[in-house]
């Protein structure tokens, strides 16, 4: 009985500890996005060039150096802010790095806004890629302000819900690296398909947020039918 207990810290529960694989599962998807956008950091100040040069950016760095900054800070503390047990025990850090996480997600969207209008559009996309990112780079600033309305108006499930889809958004820029990567070698990139392969990964997202909003009415569906057939029997 004393190991047993010892080893039942307080604060952690078996539900709290199974929520955790979700925010490392994040980091390591954001991983790719944070180590590419770090090394385009590094060049643009003038270290070595370990990725390949891009006169969009070095012409006009100080867009590139918001989206990647906002972009490192909203992947890496956000991914943090979907661990309900954490969330309920440190409330005011939750409340905190929100505010925090808002105003960096609506320089990520806006800067991949102003990016996507006035730079040029990449060599070898199309304008389905250029429609794709104006989309998505609104509806992305759109679910930060509905997220925002309906937390100040205290519908917390509102709120988490535009939170997670506003995330999911952001996120894609590392699904896109499996997308791209895997879905290249299968058909190529060529033309409109490197486009259908960016495209596909805010679709992946955004189907997995959807899951991931619904899932807590489900599981407490589930459970009180459980109840109730347990109520029911003789």
């Amino acid at each position: 009985m004393t190991t047993l207990r010892s080893a039942r810290r307080p604060g952690l529960t078996p539900r709290s500890a199974r929520s955790w694989p979700v925010p490392l599962s994040l980091v390591l998807l954001s991983l790719i996005p944070v180590v590419a956008g770090s090394l385009r950091l590094v060049q643009l100040a003038g270290g070595p060039a370990v990725l390949h040069a891009d006169q969009r950016f070095d012409s006009s760095p100080a867009p590139v150096v918001v989206h990647v900054v906002g972009a490192i800070l909203y992947a890496l503390v956000g991914a943090f802010q979907f661990v309900p047990g954490f969330r309920r025990r440190h409330l005011d850090w939750h409340r905190r790095a929100g505010r925090v996480l808002a105003v960096a997600g609506m320089l990520v969207a806006g800067s991949a806004l102003w990016m996507t209008l006035f730079f040029a559009q990449k060599a070898g996309t199309t304008d389905l890629l250029y429609l794709l990112r104006l989309a998505f780079g609104s509806a992305m600033a759109a679910c930060l302000v509905l997220g925002i309305y309906h937390v100040r108006h205290r519908n917390i499930a509102a709120h988490r819900a535009w939170m997670i889809r506003a995330y999911a958004v952001a996120l894609a820029a590392g699904t896109q690296a499996l997308t791209v990567g895997f879905g290249g070698a299968l058909i190529g990139t060529a033309g409109i398909r490197y486009d259908v392969l960016m495209g596909s990964a805010w679709v992946i997202n955004l189907v997995v947020a959807e899951w991931a909003i619904r899932r807590p009415a489900r599981l407490a569906q589930a459970r009180a039918r459980s109840r109730a057939a347990a109520v029911a029997q003789p």
